[in-house]
């Protein structure tokens, strides 16, 4: 039986091709995690605060959440701030919150390496530079908008959520430390942002609400 080279070369050509295609299809649903599907194109995240366990004696242990909100990869991401331990003064300092670079706890918080700057740009205009937050009888509950992410490569999921000693000088302070990370001071407390369900966010966003009818 004589076979034709060509016809049997240009079948597999084709087959080569039909494969590739099907892998890219594969690879282009995998882009985006199931919980995408799960809650209507919303993903949402959370991030457990504890204090740094290299934290010196004589500053506030604080606690609580971080929580995170994207309704699709074009949302705004919403950040809701629920935090605790905070001295109870009358003229409390501000307290900057900023993301930083690495997921890694192992020497407390400071291990989370600098700010994430996935740009290269100067502080304050990191993707994840929250600002400055007042506490209210040792508290802080805040809701605000970030330019970070929790889609695609520039995904803040897996990196850390930091909380300073001190006031964040938005890189107005002269030196080479504002434009890297604002003069912030020390890191009390930290955690590593995961993915979650809604339901935790939904159960402290009803919280924060209320909280904000009674005032």
């Amino acid at each position: 039986m004589r076979v034709n080279r060509s016809s049997s070369g240009l079948q597999t050509a084709l087959l080569v091709l039909l494969a590739s295609c099907q892998c890219i299809s594969v690879n282009t649903d995998t882009l985006l995690p199931p919980e995408f599907s799960q809650y209507n194109g919303t993903l949402y995240a959370a991030c457990k605060v504890r204090p740094s366990t290299s934290l010196p004696e004589g500053l506030p242990k604080v606690y609580g959440q971080v929580l995170f909100k994207q309704e699709q990869s074009e949302g705004k991401l919403q950040v809701l701030l629920r935090l605790n331990g905070f001295p109870t003064e009358d003229a409390p300092e501000p307290r900057a919150v900023h993301i930083h670079q690495y997921g890694d706890l192992s020497r407390g918080c400071d291990s989370t390496g600098g700010h994430y700057n996935p740009f290269s740009v100067n502080h304050p205009k990191h993707p994840g530079d929250f600002g400055n937050f007042v506490s209210q009888e040792g508290q802080i509950s805040e809701l605000i908008e970030s330019e970070a992410t929790l889609f695609g490569g520039l995904s803040a999921l897996g990196r850390a959520v930091v909380i300073h000693e001190k006031r964040d000088d938005l890189g107005l302070g002269g030196d080479i430390g504002s434009l890297l990370h604002g003069n912030a001071g020390r890191r009390l407390a930290c955690c590593v942002i995961g993915m979650s369900s809604s339901s935790v966010w939904n159960m402290q966003h009803e919280r924060f609400a209320r909280r904000l009818r009674r005032n």
